[in-house]
């Protein structure tokens, strides 16, 4: 299929329609095709044009699965757009491309009726967070995207090899058989949102929309419309009725990252939608009822702020049914080699670029560094790398890894007889070997020190010595 590029579709074109056709609005024209060509390759009917003048006859005679809208356009800007075209809008959910950090773009852009952000500089996956936050009302992708979506999880699911993240695993099944509702405790990026998934995916639930809200990133005067939605007239700028997260999860799963910044009057909301399944539209009258699985996140310390009086006690106790703490990184090393293999081949084949194994020297680096940002910065740490073709260690990283012992290299190998995946595994394996090794010398083999000093538990740190068939005779 030929793409529309900037300026051919006109008011007078013919342009399809239907479930799988995308209004795209842009003038940048780098922007343009970057964001139709991975409209394209994820099986839909991009229709692109220049401006608000030219995309406005395109609404009213045409249906769209849903637009997508850059703010700064030429003459006519993306809100005023969106509001002009509400009256008689075909398009469906609309996804406001704005610059920059949350600010007032965001604000005028959720006011004015869009029903999702896109934060310029975008990636690929930000662009299908984007679409998947529209909920049930989009077919997400191509045909299988479903199965591919699972198969994902389920491989993410795996690398979760550390004791205390396999003893989660079994709480999320038994959580997943419950329909109640759960709080996942953990600092930033250490992955509760996978845990939240695949509890969703586990259910009898999962046929259904999972509908994510991070609390923390909807400016506080718009949260309540972005959880219930709104009526027309409202409030300013309220021109046509929008549907509430809570309407979109219907029979689903809402996901509520970062609970722990919902003001208080919206804490009563909640914890009102949680005793009686109703709820009422911003501006509206009659109750709503709806069945949806509530599972919260929070980085927070929400016992410390209950009793601080920043959250409200009776909703706490209805959110903690079952509570899950996810432990740093920091304290499951172990997992490290798997997720660094994973990301360099999800980014390599992402941005089709080539991925090197590293060195035992990185893995070292890698072992050795506390992660402050947990899964989410090695995650973008290995995406930088790939996005630069940069192998080299920030100080940051080689600082912490201590000095390598002597080995005696083995016999080499021809890398063309391996996969990418398998070298890594090998790299990985034998670095790994080489810090443990280190560590229990320097406690003199014994294991309770050693596994305090790699920051693993003592039965990782018992399990890799017989995977790896150490003996403290030969240790060196």
């Amino acid at each position: 299929m030929k793409i529309p590029s900037l300026g051919q579709v006109s008011p007078t074109s013919t342009v399809p329609g239907g479930d799988r056709s995308v209004l795209v609005v842009e003038s940048e024209p780098d922007q343009l095709r970057r964001v139709t060509s991975q409209l394209t390759a994820w099986g839909y009917v991009p229709v692109a044009v220049g401006s608000g003048e030219d995309a406005l006859p395109l609404i009213g005679t045409t249906s769209f699965a849903f637009a997508l809208v850059a703010v700064r356009l030429p003459g006519m800007s993306g809100p005023e757009f969106v509001r002009r075209a509400s009256d008689r809008r075909r398009s469906g959910p609309v996804i406001m491309i704005v610059d920059g950090e949350p600010g007032t773009q965001t604000t005028d852009a959720l006011q004015t009726g869009a029903d999702s952000v896109l934060r310029r500089p975008y990636t690929a996956e930000d662009l299908e967070h984007a679409i998947r936050t529209l909920g049930a009302r989009v077919r997400l992708a191509a045909p299988g995207a479903s199965t591919e979506e699972a198969d994902r999880l389920q491989y993410e699911l795996s690398l979760l090899v550390s004791p205390p993240m396999r003893d989660i695993l079994t709480v999320v099944e038994q959580a997943a058989r419950a329909d109640v509702t759960v709080l996942i405790c953990g600092e930033t990026g250490v992955g509760k949102e996978v845990i939240a998934r695949a509890i969703h995916a586990s259910s009898p639930r999962r046929r259904a929309p999972f509908v994510k809200v991070n609390c923390a990133a909807v400016p506080r005067e718009l949260l309540e419309s972005e959880l219930f939605g709104h009526e027309r007239g409202a409030f300013t700028g309220a021109h046509q009725r929008k549907p509430g997260r809570f309407e979109l999860a219907d029979g689903g799963t809402i996901f509520l990252d970062e609970i722990g910044e919902m003001h208080g009057a919206l804490q009563a909301k909640l914890l009102h939608v949680l005793q009686d399944g109703e709820y009422s539209r911003v501006g509206g009258r009659n109750n709503l009822n709806v069945n949806v699985r509530v599972i919260c996140a929070t980085n927070r310390d929400l016992v410390r702020e209950v009793a601080a009086r920043r959250f409200r006690e009776d909703l706490f106790y209805r959110l903690n049914v079952i509570n899950i703490e996810v432990p740093p990184l920091r304290h499951r090393r172990e997992e490290i080699p798997g997720l660094v293999g994973y990301f360099l081949e999800r980014y390599g084949r992402l941005y089709n670029l080539p991925a090197h194994d590293l060195s035992g020297e990185a893995m070292r680096a890698f072992l050795q560094y506390p992660w402050p940002g947990n899964v989410r910065e090695l995650d973008n740490f290995i995406k930088r790398m790939i996005v630069l073709q940069d192998w080299g260690l920030p100080r940051t990283l080689t600082a912490a890894a201590p000095a390598a012992p002597a080995v005696v290299p083995a016999p080499a190998e021809s890398v063309s007889s391996f996969s990418l995946k398998e070298i890594s595994r090998r790299a990985v394996r034998e670095a790994e070997r080489e810090v443990i090794c280190r560590a229990l010398e320097q406690c003199r083999w014994n294991r309770v020190k050693t596994a305090k000093l790699l920051n693993i538990s003592y039965r990782a740190l018992l399990y890799k010595i017989k995977d790896m068939g150490l003996k403290q005779d030969s240790a060196a």
